[in-house]
C-alpha cells in the first residue's frame, strides 16, 4: 500500500521493496504487465544514484522520486527505452503502473509512505514421526502441511 499523507490518498496495490543491490539492479526490467509498485531504497541521496533507465522495459511506468524525508522531489510517466534523472537528489524511488501518480494525486513536496506487502513462505510437506497422542486432523501417514504449531492437536483434549 502506498499513501500520499499530504492529500490522504491511498493506492491499495501490492508493494515490493528493492533494498539490495540485486533487487535494485533487476527492478522491473522484463516485467510484462506491471501491476505492483516497487520502492527502491538507494544507498545514498544523490541525483546520480537516483537516475533510472528504461532499457529492456516492456511497458511504461509511473516513477516518483523522494528525498530522505520521503518528500516528493520529482515524478513522471517514464517511457520505454529512455533515461531519466530527478530534478533534485533522491533517496527513494517508487516505480509502478501508469496511473499511480494520478491515483495518489502526487505533487512536489507531498509526503509519501508505504507498507510492503507480506510475502508468505510456501508450506512444504514434511514427513515426521509423531509421538503417541499427537495427530494432524487432515494429515495421513505422518505427512502434514502446517504453517504453525497452532494447527497441531493433542488427542483426548
Amino acid at each position: 500500500m502506498l499513501v500520499n499523507e499530504t492529500k490522504e490518498r491511498t493506492w491499495h496495490g501490492h508493494v515490493k521493496l528493492a533494498d539490495s543491490f540485486f533487487k535494485r539492479f533487476r527492478g522491473l526490467m522484463l516485467v510484462r504487465n506491471v501491476n505492483y509498485a516497487m520502492v527502491f531504497v538507494l544507498p545514498a541521496e544523490t541525483k546520480a544514484n537516483a537516475s533510472i533507465h528504461m532499457f529492456f522495459m516492456l511497458s511504461d511506468i509511473d516513477v516518483i522520486w523522494l528525498d530522505s524525508a520521503r518528500r516528493v522531489v520529482d515524478f513522471k510517466t517514464a517511457r520505454k527505452w529512455r533515461f531519466y534523472a530527478p530534478k533534485e537528489p533522491a533517496k527513494y524511488i517508487i516505480e509502478g503502473p501508469v496511473g499511480l501518480i494520478k491515483t495518489l494525486d502526487v505533487e512536489e513536496g507531498d509526503l509519501i509512505s508505504w507498507t510492503p506487502s507480506e510475502e508468505k513462505e510456501r508450506a512444504v510437506p514434511v514427513k515426521v514421526s509423531l509421538p503417541d497422542g499427537l495427530s494432524f486432523e487432515k494429515g495421513t501417514n505422518g505427512m502434514a502441511l502446517t504453517e504453525s504449531v497452532r494447527e497441531v492437536k493433542v488427542k483426548g483434549n
